[in-house]
């Protein structure tokens, strides 16, 4: 991992560690606070209580180090040796206009930082020296996966809300499929080199999945709500709602093929939300 001066397995003490943990969990704590003040500066009270809610759960986070720091009996002071890079990542959200964000967004943003965070302990756990830190760092990813899994849960919660909100009979998974085709073959007409080439190739697959839904619909997609228009105006929020579609009939499909089917377009559509971030970020950088 890149994100520290010094290779992780480094960590001269637990003091060390848990001052790494402190500091990671105070800058979510800052991430947090400052989109929660823009959104209120912003008239939208509704997501600076999503943010509001994230700082009290990172709050609960740091107070569970500060917990453990004094039950170990260490002394934990600013680190000097090393820190790592800023590891919490706002994705956009401090910058975008608040119209285009939503409480799904916010929690997938929260969902993607605390597993960054599982990630970077088990990469300590994984190469550390010494068993008292081997041990430390397991207990961190630990705890950071349950954070996950919690979130996870929240954002699951967002989607069913805001999918019940914007419901639409007319659209099928099949029109949706089509409706992504369609933006990322416009995507690929204004692109060039390889950006043209990776739409087109997201757009051919999404026509597969598109022509598979028409000859095998999955048996349970009747107990989808399907999206409203506002869903199909752009690629993103469309592949998006598709992989929550496709993620939700992997858990409930009662027989192994359209299990096996739904993970597999599940897997298509994070590599295309993938290629579509990947544009917006060279696009805000320019």
């Amino acid at each position: 991992m890149s994100a520290v001066e010094s290779e992780p397995w480094e960590f001269a003490s637990l003091n060390e560690l848990l001052e790494i943990a402190s500091a990671m969990e105070r800058e979510a704590i800052a991430g947090y606070i400052a989109l929660s003040e823009r959104m209120a500066a912003m008239a939208r009270p509704d997501l600076a209580k999503v943010f509001d809610d994230l700082v009290l759960e990172e709050t609960s986070h740091l107070d569970k180090v500060r917990a453990w720091t004094e039950a170990s009996g260490a002394l934990v002071a600013e680190s000097k040796s090393y820190a790592p890079e800023p590891m919490f990542d706002d994705e956009g959200a401090g910058l975008v206009a608040p119209e285009l964000l939503s409480a799904y967004r916010a929690f997938s943003i929260a969902v993607r930082n605390e597993e960054r965070a599982f990630m970077f302990w088990t990469y300590v756990s994984a190469h550390a020296q010494q068993d008292e830190i081997r041990q430390a760092a397991e207990r961190m990813a630990m705890e950071e996966l349950g954070h996950v899994a919690k979130l996870r849960r929240e954002r699951r919660k967002a989607f069913h809300k805001a999918r019940d909100e914007t419901s639409d009979p007319r659209h099928d998974l099949k029109s949706l499929e089509e409706a992504l085709s369609r933006h990322l073959d416009v995507m690929a007409a204004k692109a060039s080199g390889d950006v043209s080439g990776s739409m087109r190739n997201h757009s051919s697959a999404a026509r597969t999945r598109m022509t598979s839904l028409g000859e095998h619909p999955f048996e349970l997609e009747s107990m989808l709500s399907q999206g409203g228009r506002a869903i199909t105006e752009s690629a993103l929020p469309l592949s998006e709602y598709l992989l929550e579609c496709y993620l939700e009939l992997g858990d409930h499909s009662k027989n192994e093929q359209d299990t096996g089917r739904a993970r597999s377009f599940a897997a298509q559509l994070i590599s295309c939300i993938r290629s579509l971030r990947e544009i917006d970020i060279a696009a805000s950088a320019m």
